[in-house]
């Protein structure tokens, strides 16, 4: 990456990067929430402390070694002089004084998204590791399935899947993993509970696994048994916004076109009150990043951004459904990197 070329853009004589994905970015440091990047015109240095000795050798960068937290603008001295960004989002207001104070003659100016921006067009190495990881959690969903029986706790299939994954080779799960069923299907994010599973009823799986830190996301939504005509009849109308807004994925399409394709489906089977959240986003290193694809998304899809088709019906009181596939967006179109099945599975 050519740093100075960045800071010329940005018009900043230095950059001080604390964002935890950003850090792993362009350093390569695993535990990213416990080191900063600094950039400078001389170029960037890799900061952390006494814990990671042997680790920051390893980095991309020259390293310095924090003893004690305090030091820390005393160190930047060594670095920082005139104007030097700061990411707003990641920094919060005490650390920002801290800094302020420390380095009086520097002027601290926001930005926002730089890196997260760039981080969005992935490299072929990149779209490997996610590619692993999408591979990973199919080979979970399979695992699965018949443990996906009445009296079964939703908790219970959450760790087992999780513990499949995590012997798989993942490095652990993408994020908390939500089993719900029933009536906690009306939960998009419902977690894992100790509810019991029961016949009949629709069970919502969301998961995902990590490779060299890469997320894949997938969701499928199976059926207890034979489910009732009602439950049908929604699962049915969310794979045909799935699969629409699916086959509309390419480069130069918007994330607003995509979600109001998904959306107007719903909407035409009385089920757009229910679809109560946006169609999807980006994967990486971080497992809600841009681009996104909302009702108000400003983004447009490019060659190498990994995205998330997820469209879902959530109804209190019945249940819920959501089918969710992973997607690399190439120059010709898409490639989809989730390969489970999504028709309704009935155990």
């Amino acid at each position: 990456m050519d740093f100075n070329g960045l800071l010329d853009r940005l018009g900043l004589e230095g950059f001080y990067v604390s964002k935890p994905e950003n850090v792993r970015y362009l350093s390569g440091f695993v535990e990213g929430k416990d080191g900063k990047v600094v950039l400078t015109r001389s170029g960037p240095v890799f900061i952390t402390d006494g814990r990671y000795l042997v680790e920051a050798k390893e980095q991309r960068f020259p390293h310095r070694i924090l003893l004690k937290r305090n030091e820390l603008p005393a160190l930047l001295s060594e670095y920082l002089t005139g104007r030097v960004g700061f990411e707003a989002e990641a920094l919060s207001v005490a650390e920002l004084e801290t800094l302020r104070k420390g380095l009086p003659k520097v002027e601290f100016v926001a930005t926002h998204e730089v890196f997260d921006r760039i981080r969005r067009v992935k490299t072929p190495q990149e779209i490997e590791a996610i590619r692993r990881s999408a591979a990973l959690a199919d080979e979970g969903f399979q695992h699965i399935l018949p443990f996906i029986q009445p009296g079964v706790r939703e908790i219970e299939v959450a760790l087992e899947l999780e513990f499949f994954l995590r012997r798989r080779g993942s490095e652990g799960a993408a994020f908390s993993i939500t089993v719900a069923s029933g009536e906690r299907g009306a939960m998009p994010h419902g977690g894992a509970s100790e509810k019991k599973i029961q016949a009949g009823e629709l069970v919502t799986l969301d998961f995902g696994a990590v490779t060299q830190g890469y997320r894949s996301d997938m969701t499928r939504t199976v059926g207890v048994g034979r489910v009732r005509e009602e439950l049908r009849r929604m699962y049915a109308a969310v794979q045909q916004a799935e699969e629409t807004a699916l086959e509309a994925v390419g480069p130069g399409q918007s994330g607003k076109e995509l979600d109001r394709m998904a959306r107007e489906l719903l909407i035409a089977q009385g089920y757009g009150e229910f679809f109560t959240h946006s169609l999807g986003h980006g994967v990486g290193l971080f497992i809600h990043e841009g681009p996104s694809l909302s009702q108000t998304s400003e983004d447009v899809l490019e060659a190498g951004n990994v995205v998330t088709i997820e469209p879902g019906v959530y109804i209190p009181g019945l249940g819920g459904v959501r089918i969710e596939d992973l997607v690399w967006v190439t120059e010709s179109g898409h490639q989809v990197l989730s390969k489970s099945p999504k028709e309704l599975l009935e155990l």
